[in-house]
């Protein structure tokens, strides 16, 4: 269990607050959509939760274990943060996903280690990828690289920050689908910053909409509504389900 406690956050630019007070829990098996419009403090929020920014007076425990107490390496097997942009990295793909297993490496790579990394590959479809260099890859590819890297950490908590944002309708899809897979197969819980609100309703079990610098609404599928949408969005919209599958249909001019 994921439980994130009064975390509030003010850039030094005059701003004032972006998060203030935001608290919420999630389960393992769990898929929490962080929702919201541009500014809306999503991003921060995921960096406030991997110790990126600093925060005074919160509180995020794993398990129990409270993170923002934990050293380096033993916060690097509880968590993994995937950033919307990296750098391009000139090793090739099984090179990249090993490095997910460094939280667990002493010496050098063990057997069960690089038999991580070849499944996380596996999983995520790049098999065929595996022997080519990372800054060869399109930025898609090259997204689904970082995840695997950090699938391979095997962390009990995924921060993912738009990992769709590059990537092609298909694709948006498989890795949302295994995204979801992961964390109902491995007990693991799952935070991910999200635009697409069908993507959100479609792949993810709870959702957290983010407006003024706190929290609108938090929960199930119950605070999925168009009058959340609408109050956060300032877009009407219809929700409708077709062929069993939810559909939040945007009406902007309205």
């Amino acid at each position: 269990m994921v439980e994130v406690k009064h975390i509030s956050y003010a850039y030094q630019n005059g701003r004032g607050k972006v998060l203030e007070n935001v608290s919420f829990s999630l389960e393992p098996r769990q898929c929490l959509a962080i929702l919201g419009n541009n500014g809306a403090g999503k991003s921060t929020l995921l960096k406030c939760i991997d110790r990126i920014l600093p925060t005074k007076g919160a509180s995020v425990t794993v398990d129990g274990k409270e993170a923002f107490a934990m050293s380096n390496r033993e916060m690097a097997q509880q968590v993994a943060f995937v950033p919307q942009h990296t750098a391009a990295l000139h090793m090739t793909v099984f090179d990249a996903v090993l490095l997910g297993r460094k939280p667990y490496i002493k010496w050098d790579a063990t057997r069960e280690d690089r038999r991580i990394a070849a499944q996380t590959i596996r999983q995520m479809g790049l098999e065929n990828d595996s022997l080519r260099n990372v800054s060869e890859l399109s930025g898609g590819e090259a997204q689904k690289v970082m995840l695997a890297r950090a699938l391979a950490q095997q962390p009990r908590l995924l921060l993912l920050d738009e990992p769709t944002s590059d990537l092609d309708p298909r694709n948006q899809h498989e890795v949302m689908q295994t995204v979801r897979k992961i964390a109902q197969e491995h007990d693991i819980c799952v935070m991910t910053v999200l635009h697409d609100l069908n993507l959100a309703i479609r792949y993810c079990d709870r959702f957290l909409f983010l407006k003024d610098a706190g929290v609108y609404a938090c929960g199930g599928r119950e605070v999925m509504t168009p009058e959340n949408i609408e109050a956060v969005y300032e877009m009407h919209v219809h929700l409708e389900t077709y062929m069993g599958i939810p559909v939040i249909i945007p009406f902007p001019d309205v």
